[in-house]
């Protein structure tokens, strides 16, 4: 796994260095809600991930490339803040092999932090081991979503950060207590997957709304839900969506 990491690492460290140009320059045009540093972030991920050998999945450019692992990424999750100066933004890159989940990797460039997880070796923020918080009740709560949710339903503070990876991470380090979808509000793999497996190795546990399988590598959408506690995710799936 040491050179499956160092790829990840080198992967997401030049991307880091190559949109600074390129934040406040706007929508790229091509592609609804696409920024011009999501495509030079792009052009990153899929030319060291191809180099590799491995097939990506990503938001930007879809599929390509072939090979005996599949890389899903989102170049840069939470391109709106990168591109207006709020410092909560990420790549994103998760590994699948044979249709299993086995290495994540996520890192907030505005400040470097970096968060690590290997199938069965636990999860790590910057090289010390995470894990998520014992909350179980859903009234002492903090939780964070994608979107705005409709109604209050008795947890005590929600957030919306506007970049999943990194908020499903702070899940998985005990900073929040939860993660889910709000109104309506989807997700597709490459922003929950890496996070999903952090999350998973820290001690949290995770559904979807639907009930749909988490764990994919198709270019989809789910409803995920990340918990501290089983819990506390059993209270938030019986809510139903916000």
């Amino acid at each position: 796994m040491s050179d499956l990491f160092a790829t990840l690492r080198e992967c997401a460290n030049e991307i880091g260095l190559s949109i600074g140009a390129h934040r406040g320059r706007g929508y790229s045009g091509q592609r609804e809600s696409q920024y011009h540093l999501d495509l030079v972030a792009d052009d990153v991920a899929r030319r060291i991930l191809g180099a590799a050998g491995w097939r990506v999945v990503s938001e930007e450019s879809g599929v390509t490339g072939s090979g005996p692992l599949t890389v899903v990424v989102d170049p840069i999750d939470g391109s709106t803040n990168c591109d207006h100066g709020v410092p909560f933004y990420a790549t994103s890159l998760a590994v699948v092999k044979g249709g299993q989940l086995i290495a994540g990797l996520v890192v907030n460039h505005a400040t470097g932090t970096t968060y690590e997880a290997e199938l069965g070796a636990g999860a790590t923020r910057d090289g010390v081991t995470i894990s998520a918080s014992a909350q179980t009740i859903l009234d002492h709560a903090i939780v964070s979503f994608s979107g705005l949710p409709s109604r209050h339903a008795g947890w005590a503070q929600f957030r919306s950060l506007g970049a999943a990876s990194l908020e499903i991470c702070l899940v998985a380090d005990g900073s929040l207590d939860a993660y889910g979808v709000a109104q309506q509000s989807t997700l597709n793999p490459w922003d929950y997957l890496a996070g999903l497996l952090i999350a998973r190795e820290a001690g949290a546990v995770a559904a979807d709304y639907r009930g749909e399988s988490l764990e994919t590598d198709e270019m989809v959408v789910r409803r995920p839900i990340i918990a501290a506690t089983p819990s506390l995710l059993e209270r938030l799936v019986g809510i139903g969506p916000l």
